[in-house]
């Protein structure tokens, strides 16, 4: 009987020697292949997030000679100074170029915009010709190299003669600039940004 029992307790001892074996050795190889897993989908939801941010980037690149275009124009329309001389030379020169012989320019002091982000410049134009001449004046203002707003406007009768009539006409506008230290009591120039 002892003959029997011999090839019963070595398949027993195979069979504890293969469940310390899958115990010892399977078990920890098959939590290491789950946490494998679960890596490489970390890693490859990372690479399709990569792929967009490349592609994103790629067609900023090829965008940027269009955008540093559009950042010029902008920056030519916000000077980063309030440059009265200059403010006044541009409407002076809308003036004469629409044929207008009179004009009363007065620029009133810079005020911090609405979004803290630039400073608005009261200007006020009282002008005197006919209706063709202000309307090219007003197209003028429009056309400026330098960001233009008309708030309000009034025409009046100044004169009539046989010829043509002669129109007054009293407007307010703003001009922009991105200094936001121009104004009374400021330091005039370029504001600077510091990181923080």
């Amino acid at each position: 009987m002892s003959g029997r029992r011999a090839p019963l307790f070595a398949a027993i001892a195979a069979g504890a020697v293969v469940l310390l074996a899958v115990f010892f050795l399977v078990l920890p190889k098959r939590s290491q292949v789950s946490e494998a897993k679960a890596e490489l989908e970390t890693v490859q939801q990372q690479t399709v997030q990569l792929r967009a941010q490349l592609a994103s980037l790629a067609a900023a690149r090829e965008n940027a000679p269009e955008a540093r275009q559009e950042i010029r124009q902008v920056d030519n329309q916000l000077p980063p100074t309030m440059d009265e001389p200059g403010l006044l030379l541009l409407i002076k020169n809308s003036v004469e170029r629409s044929g207008i012989e009179f004009a009363d320019i007065s620029v009133a002091n810079p005020t911090p915009g609405v979004t803290g982000t630039f400073s608005t410049v009261p200007v006020s134009v009282s002008i005197e010709g006919t209706y063709f001449s202000l309307a090219s004046f007003l197209n003028k203002i429009e056309t400026l190299p330098r960001a233009a707003k008309v708030l309000t406007g009034a025409i009046s009768v100044a004169t009539s003669s046989s010829t043509e009539l002669e129109l007054s006409m009293q407007i307010s506008m703003e001009l922009y600039t991105s200094d936001l230290s121009a104004g009374p009591g400021s330091e005039p120039g370029p504001t600077t940004t510091t990181g923080a």
